[in-house]
This record gives C-alpha cells, structure tokens and sequence, in this order.
C-alpha cells in the first residue's frame, strides 16, 4: 500500500472517530457556520481538481436545512461529512484517478 493511501486511511479513520464523539455542549449558529464554510471550501477545492464526490452537495443541503430548523448538532455533523468527502477526494485526486474518468 503506497504511504499517500495509508495517510489517507488514517485521517478517515481518526475524522470518523472525531466525528462520531460527538461534543459535551450545544452548538450554535456560530458553530455551524463555521463547520459549512470549511465544508464549502473542501467541496470546492475537490471540484476544482475535477473530483468531487456525488453526494458532498445533497450533504451540504441538508445541512442547511438542518440549521434553519434550529437543530445544530445534527447541521454540523452533516457539514463535517461533507467535509470529510471533500477532503478525501481531494487526496483521491492527488493519489491519481485512471484517464477515463477525465475523458
């Protein structure tokens, strides 16, 4: 296994962790915004290498729902997925996909 695919492993597996702790207090708008816009950006940034994955925008609008029904933690928890799946295609794309995927 090449050293960029175990990093890769292991970011996704220390981010679900992180992700599934879960935190002892509320979230707030402030909270969330500042998850969405570092989701916003990773999906970006995958988008700009061609890579983006098919759910991180479907993710990404369901975490906007999610905060304008107040409910937060779930809003945040969605945003980091999204996140998650940016930055992995983002590691994807550099690990290098087969020619026919830009074709």
């Amino acid at each position: 296994m090449k050293t960029s695919i175990k990093k890769m492993l292991l970011s996704a597996a220390v981010t679900s962790a992180l992700m599934l702790s879960g935190s002892v207090f509320a979230a707030s708008q402030a909270d969330f915004d500042k998850a969405y816009s570092a989701a916003v950006a990773a999906v970006k940034k995958a988008a700009s290498m061609k890579n983006e994955w098919r759910d991180s925008g479907k993710i990404l609008k369901k975490a906007q729902q999610a905060a304008k029904a107040g409910n937060f933690d779930k809003a945040i928890s969605l945003a980091k997925a999204a996140e998650f799946q940016g930055r992995t295609a983002q590691a994807q794309a550099n690990a290098g996909n087969p020619d026919y995927l830009y074709k």
